[in-house]
């Protein structure tokens, strides 16, 4: 399965991210306010990004069946924006913030590929985002501190919904037809800003 062979691929990422201050501050709790209100901020910007691109995936999806995942893993992403207005309510985060260097290189890397490339490219460059989530949500589950403000956000993507968003793209990932070298790339691409997205939120390189 192209899916798993391409996370496999870049477990070296993977374990940057686990390994990530920014990660491990949100299992501890320890993590700066400030830091995770960045965080959100950026994420809405890139989310908004992401639905555009599920949209324009389903736009060039080749049957119905195809159309109605998308239309599910559309639905997903407006569910994380609404965790965000939670966030954003409680802590006062600025939604609509202007774009760091590394949400903007993440967002027009990922509405390029969805506007120019064929949809089994586009699965390729957005299914990291969803399998690292899931990733990281379960593996910072049993050791996220009760009494961490964050716990929500471990608790989101550790869920039994967010995996199944997560094996639906890979799902598309693995039917759906693709220059397997140019997937690959476009793959490893994503998980590199992944990294940086992270980097960001922690302070480094905005």
């Amino acid at each position: 399965m192209r899916s798993q062979a391409f996370w496999k691929a870049c477990q070296d990422l993977v374990q940057v991210c686990e390994a990530h201050p920014f990660v491990r501050g949100i299992a501890s709790g320890m993590l700066p306010r400030e830091r995770f209100a960045f965080y959100i901020g950026q994420d809405a910007f890139f989310l908004e990004a992401f639905a555009r691109a599920y949209a324009l995936a389903l736009a060039k999806a080749p049957d119905r069946e195809t159309m109605d995942a998308f239309r599910k893993l559309l639905n997903g992403v407006f569910e994380e924006l609404a965790l965000h207005q939670g966030y954003a309510g409680r802590w006062g985060v600025d939604l609509t913030p202007e774009p760091a260097h590394a949400t903007r290189a993440y967002t027009d890397f990922l509405l390029r590929v969805a506007a120019l490339e064929p949809v089994g490219h586009i699965v390729a460059a957005m299914t990291p985002c969803m399998r690292l989530y899931a990733h990281l949500g379960q593996a910072l589950h049993p050791q996220t501190n009760p009494e961490s403000p964050y716990r929500e956000w471990v608790e989101t993507y550790a869920s039994a919904d967010f995996e199944a968003l997560a094996g639906q793209l890979e799902e598309l990932l693995d039917r759906l037809p693709g220059e397997e070298q140019t997937q690959r790339a476009l793959y490893r691409t994503a998980m590199e800003l992944e990294v940086r997205f992270f980097d960001a939120a922690w302070g480094e390189g905005r």
